[in-house]
């Protein structure tokens, strides 16, 4: 921006890059151009600052549809002045002093090429429907608006060029806007809903999945259970059966063993009371044919042989005769073994 310093009588005036400024004195143009510095006098000098550099111009308006509905209309023009004089002498771009009423060339400018884009699109959205005018109501007045600024009288006499205009928005009444939005929202929403049982139905059937996998392997290890449960029992039956067969093959040795031991001994027992009888039989027999007196002797003989130790005998001639006496009585079957005991009764230790 450009600055002014003043001093008495005379001020001094320093433009900036972007400011074209035009010096007036009486009437004559004394300076013109971008970044001039001069002095000049403030009696008789007026000044004007144009700006050289790209404008934008942000503007809203509404029109009315051809179906009596109010839509509104946010666009954006840019422009330049590319005849900063003729734009100083038609617009108010004047510096002044400090304390005055700032310029009003900007809204002057804002003024004209609001209303232009407004009278345009006004025309051009009263020809078609609500529904059109959403659909392609931002290409369209892009273009309407672009061609009738460039080729506008009035911009192009003032040293105005329109270097492009951008539709942002064309938007209808926010319950209209709301209620053109309800089917697409309901929509969105069934597609949302859609998509949520979808996805529900997904989990249910990997759950259900996940459910028969674990109850199969469940049943798989009741199966495998039962069958070792079955297994066990069928070798604890076999191992008893073995036990009671391997018993029974014992107490069967056991028993024959007995048996075969009864058997000897009691062969042993008759063997023995044959021999011992038989033994006795000849002896008898042998006694049988023998005197009486050989007969006691041997009486004495074995009766000696079972006795005790004896340190001293005494023989009274009552004794000798009483035994004597018995001899030759008793017959000789039965005599010997009589004097044998009756000697034996006497014998003293």
């Amino acid at each position: 921006m450009a600055s002014i310093k003043r001093y008495p009588w005379i001020s001094h005036f320093l433009g900036s890059p972007t400011g074209y400024v035009v010096h007036l004195q009486k009437g004559q143009v004394k300076h013109q151009g971008v970044g001039q510095a001069f002095w000049f006098r403030p009696a008789n000098s007026v000044l004007s600052e144009v700006p050289v550099d790209d404008q934008e111009l942000p503007t809203l308006f509404h029109a009315i549809t051809r179906d009596h509905q109010d839509v509104s209309v946010q666009a954006n023009v840019t422009y330049r002045f590319i005849d900063p004089v003729s734009v100083s002498s038609r617009l108010d771009f004047g510096l002044q002093p400090a304390g005055s009423a700032p310029a009003t060339g900007r809204e002057q400018v804002a003024t004209i090429i609001g209303q232009l884009c407004q009278s345009h699109a006004i025309d051009q959205i009263a020809t078609t429907t609500l529904a059109e005018a959403l659909e392609r109501g931002v290409s369209q007045l892009r273009t309407v608006l672009t061609d009738a600024l460039r080729t506008d009288t009035r911009l192009l006499s003032t040293g105005i060029e329109i270097l492009g205009v951008q539709v942002l928005a064309v938007r209808p009444e926010s319950d209209v806007e709301r209620a053109l939005q309800t089917p697409v929202r309901e929509k969105l929403q069934s597609e949302a809903d859609r998509a949520v049982y979808e996805r529900r139905a997904v989990a249910v059937e990997r759950e259900r999945t996940i459910s028969e996998n674990e109850m199969a392997s469940q049943i798989e290890l009741a199966t495998r259970r039962e069958h070792l449960v079955t297994q066990e029992g069928a070798n604890a039956r076999r191992q008893a059966e073995e036990k009671a067969a391997a018993g029974l093959i014992e107490a069967r040795a056991s028993a024959e063993r007995q048996d075969i031991t009864t058997s000897a001994e009691a062969n042993q027992i008759r063997l023995v009371g044959e021999a011992a009888a038989a033994r006795e039989a000849a002896t008898m027999e042998v006694y049988r044919d023998m005197e009486q007196a050989t007969l006691l002797a041997l009486a004495l003989r074995e009766a000696a042989g079972s006795l005790p130790n004896i340190g001293n005998l005494t023989i009274t001639p009552d004794l000798l005769s009483g035994a004597l006496a018995g001899l030759f009585r008793e017959p000789a079957g039965a005599g010997v073994p009589a004097a044998a005991a009756s000697t034996a009764g006497r014998i003293e230790k």
